[in-house]
């Protein structure tokens, strides 16, 4: 029988710094509760992918996986908060759906679409890091962290191609891979590819610690 799950990090990387997380069911109808029950919203990773027909006419990718519930649900729910000025984070995947809500495109399958990529699929746990993210100046990621160089975990085979409308990559692996993206026209909308909930550094702290501030305002 179909079952939601999340990683109970997801859940502590907000309560621990004072925020109450709730999760919701995939259910479409009910968004409009949900909307005016919370006052941010995290966009979680999974191990699937955004429907490649959302962002291009290709064909898809062997290695593509979906979820369309998932996916139409979180497309909605993202829609309706940002549509209320409620700051969203998005992880991973989710990151990766916030490009394509704006119009954006993803790359696939990464080993297939550049030369020489980075192990974007870390093969050390997820709570070491991976590789190197160079953060650029005057975006709200630098601002939140305050530094150009950190150490991130990686567990992704996609990534943002085309930045969507409005949106600024904010971040860069070291073989060119959009690392992060954000919005310039909402106050806090905001993606990284990387699983801060793993709390490897005091830079992942920031973001989940500047998410909830935004929350709060």
């Amino acid at each position: 029988m179909p079952w939601y799950a999340l990683r109970e990090n997801y859940f502590q990387a907000v309560s621990h710094i004072g925020a109450i997380p709730i999760a919701m069911p995939h259910e479409i109808s009910l968004i409009p509760h949900y909307l005016n029950m919370i006052d941010g919203l995290v966009l979680t990773g999974g191990n699937f992918d955004v429907p490649p027909e959302l962002y291009c006419n290709d064909a898809v990718h062997e290695k593509v996986t979906t979820k369309r519930n998932r996916t139409n649900f979180e497309m909605e729910i993202a829609k309706g908060a940002l549509a209320a000025n409620k700051p969203v984070l998005g992880i991973c995947g989710g990151e990766q759906l916030l490009n394509v809500i704006f119009g954006g495109s993803l790359i696939q399958h990464i080993p297939d679409s550049i030369d020489t990529p980075l192990a974007h699929e870390q093969p050390n746990p997820r709570t070491e890091a991976g590789h190197k993210v160079k953060i650029e100046q005057s975006t709200l990621l630098y601002k939140i962290i305050g530094k150009e160089i950190i150490e991130v975990n990686s567990a992704h085979h996609q990534a943002v191609a085309k930045t969507g409308k409005d949106v600024t990559a904010n971040s860069f692996a070291e073989d060119g891979i959009i690392e992060g993206i954000e919005h310039k026209s909402h106050r806090f909308c905001l993606g990284v590819q990387w699983h801060p909930e793993y709390h490897i550094s005091e830079a992942d702290k920031k973001i989940f610690q500047a998410f909830v501030e935004a929350a709060k305002a």
